[in-house]
């Protein structure tokens, strides 16, 4: 039966490459001298530093630029809220969104199902599975799900006959 799976998941390389072109390009600009700006990568998340909301603000911007041309959707970014660290320092944490949790999985298992193509859809942990009978009605769902669920970067794999 042929199939595919729907998947959220960032590349990590190309998130890293972003991170070091942002710190960078942050450490070499005029209106970043002399001051803490940073953005450290961790484990599923990023980590923005700055002296104040508004040089974290251009920080997150330059951050976004170096992101989008690296083909990286900002859309896998959540940002927390920014928080007070001492003094004027600030920071805000950006989670890094990986595998579709279990209320988006299931909103996209009820639009497979309601569009009437012949195909089954089916959560396997962070992953939607969808598989059916023609490649033509695979391909149609695929069309589908970049349409409907346009507020994720979801990506396809995994495609078999």
């Amino acid at each position: 039966m042929p199939s595919f799976d729907v998947v959220l998941e960032a590349d990590k390389v190309e998130i890293r490459n972003a991170v070091d072109q942002a710190n960078k390009e942050a450490s070499t600009r005029f209106d970043f001298k002399g001051s803490s700006a940073r953005v450290e990568y961790g484990e599923g998340e990023l980590v923005a530093f700055a002296d104040s909301e508004f040089q974290l603000k251009q920080l997150k911007d330059v951050l976004t630029g170096k992101m989008a041309r690296r083909q990286v959707d900002t859309r896998f970014l959540d940002e927390g809220k920014v928080e007070k660290i001492g003094g004027d320092k600030v920071k805000q944490v950006l989670q890094i969104r990986n595998g579709i949790d279990s209320l988006v999985a299931k909103k996209i298992v009820k639009q497979v199902k309601d569009s009437k193509v012949k195909v089954q859809a089916s959560i396997q942990g962070d992953v939607v599975r969808v598989t059916g009978t023609k490649k033509d009605d695979l391909q149609a769902t695929i069309t589908l799900l970049k349409k409907e669920v346009a507020d994720l970067p979801l990506t396809f794999s995994n495609f078999r006959d």
